[in-house]
């Protein structure tokens, strides 16, 4: 069974930053996609940025130039390096381990518990 721990999340000023880990045990995560997600009260929750196993990277718009997703070398571990900020970047944020089978529809998801970031002044 996959776990996900996430941290780093915490208050911090309008264009401060902060660095989102996740750190997964369990089987191997190497070829996973992973991925963060934010969600605010009574809101969807909403992709921020994912990357591939082959590093392909993915933002949503409202954090293009801001945010940074990378890996470790392992594939066991997911960061989100957030620069510049805002008000509006405030919500639980949510690693994500997605993979599905090549050649078939079997997929494996895998959420961690959450941390919270608040920006405000």
């Amino acid at each position: 069974q996959v776990q996900l721990e996430e941290s780093g999340g915490g208050l911090v000023r309008p264009g401060g930053s902060l660095r989102l880990a996740c750190v997964g045990s369990g089987p191997d995560l190497t070829f996973y996609t992973k991925s963060w997600y934010r969600q605010t009260p009574g809101a969807q929750r909403e992709l921020v940025a994912s990357i591939s196993y082959g590093e392909e990277t993915n933002y949503a718009d409202s954090v293009k130039g801001r945010f940074t997703i990378s890996t470790n070398n392992a594939g066991d571990a997911a960061y989100l390096q957030m620069n510049n900020l805002k008000p509006e970047d405030t919500a639980a944020y949510y690693c994500n381990a997605h993979l599905v089978l090549p050649g078939t529809d079997v997929t494996y998801d895998y959420w961690g518990q959450g941390t919270q970031v608040t920006v405000s002044s």
